[in-house]
């Protein structure tokens, strides 16, 4: 059902992109293109990624992936009217790998501009309460996105049933006090398989924040081109399930030397583990509590930023804690278009061992990434 309904929706939302008559003929239609290719040679230890322990959990593989490959699509139909669309490969391409993996739709998004507090979004879009889950991916700092800021909706088995945190739907967002106060809020499919009932609730997000100098362009770094001090929160919503946080970025030129950026987010995400509920995540969802935090210099004259992060995700019922902490380099030559970061992240985590017990950990990784982007 829940492909079902994700179909029709989706169907839905690009006949009316089509059909949709251009309301404001004050700006004539306009197309931009864009690729974006991420790409990296990587060493790391075989358990990094692993909820459980091995015999050679130690020992390290090399290997080569393209992980991210995508088109993008920008279309101004009119001063009003907008849509931006996006591919992605079904899977990344390695030596562990499906090499012969497919073209899909990552996102589909309509929107409608009725003032300037109001914009109307419908289509597959990203969802999240926090701003790490909406940050674009070519313009981030560290190697990757956070381990745990919008976690249990990557795919369609993991819990909120999403597609890399994208889900159908339709948002609402805006500005108000000079567009220094911005809002989301938005109503999305979310999980559709619920046990032991027909209806199914929807997804509500809702997130805030306010802008104290810049408008937030929801970068991981903007290499010094902005002066950003924004702090926000929201929250996120089905059935039992509640996730919640507030988070901080800051992107401060420091004259002709270079720019300084720090991001901080905190969350708590309830678990909604009560068996007994109509609409439960009983055995989904871990109560939990996650912290993030992310620090680079820019060095303007030779391209250079050096990084460190630190994540941490506490379990309450399991009582797993894991830590990811590390940093890196990067050389942006030519900017967002063409850079190169390499980067050290090791994560220590609790592991449930093969005799059925628990042990404390820790893994690394090495990646040398190179990133290609053009829109």
């Amino acid at each position: 059902m829940g492909y079902n309904f994700k179909t029709k929706l989706a169907v839905l939302v690009l006949g009316l992109c089509v059909l949709l008559p251009v309301a404001a003929q004050d700006k004539k239609p306009s197309i931009n293109i864009g690729v974006l290719a991420h790409a990296y040679l990587y060493a790391q230890q075989n358990d990094f990624g692993s909820a459980t322990l091995t015999s050679d959990s130690k020992d390290w593989s090399m290997g080569a992936n393209l992980y991210r490959a995508r088109l993008m699509f920008d279309v101004q139909l009119s001063a009003r009217d907008h849509i931006f669309a996006e591919t992605e490969i079904t899977a990344g391409i390695g030596p562990d790998s499906d090499k012969a993996a497919s073209i899909k739709v990552l996102d589909m998004q309509y929107d409608h501009r009725f003032f300037d507090w109001l914009t109307v979004s419908a289509g597959k879009m990203l969802v999240s309460y926090n701003r790490n889950g909406l940050q674009t991916a070519s313009t981030l700092m560290a190697n990757d996105f956070s381990y745990f800021q919008y976690p249990y909706n990557m795919n369609q088995e993991s819990p909120l049933q999403n597609d890399c945190g994208r889900d159908v739907g339709v948002n609402l967002s805006g500005g108000i006090v000079n567009d220094k106060l911005k809002y989301r809020l938005g109503v999305f499919d979310g999980r559709r398989t619920f046990e032991n009932t027909k209806k199914k609730p929807f997804r509500v997000t809702a997130r805030a924040e306010y802008n104290l100098r810049d408008i937030d362009p929801y970068a991981g770094t903007t290499l010094g081109e902005y002066n950003v001090f924004t702090f926000g929160g929201g929250i996120d919503k089905q059935g039992t399930y509640v996730g919640m946080g507030a988070d901080m970025f800051i992107d401060q030129p420091l004259g002709r030397t270079g720019s300084i950026t720090a991001n901080v987010a905190y969350s708590y995400l309830n678990g909604g583990n009560d068996p007994n509920a109509k609409y439960s995540f009983a055995e989904l969802i871990p109560e939990q509590n996650i912290w993030f935090c992310e620090l680079g210099y820019y060095f303007k004259k030779v391209k250079l930023q050096p990084w460190i992060k630190f994540e941490r995700q506490d379990t309450h019922e399991k009582l797993t804690t894991t830590n990811v902490y590390g940093g890196g380099l990067n050389y942006f030559f030519n900017g967002y278009k063409a850079n190169v970061r390499l980067s050290y992240i090791a994560m220590n985590k609790t592991l449930l061992t093969e005799a059925g017990g628990t042990t404390n950990k820790t893994f690394g990784q090495v990646w040398l990434q190179v990133q290609l982007c053009y829109f």
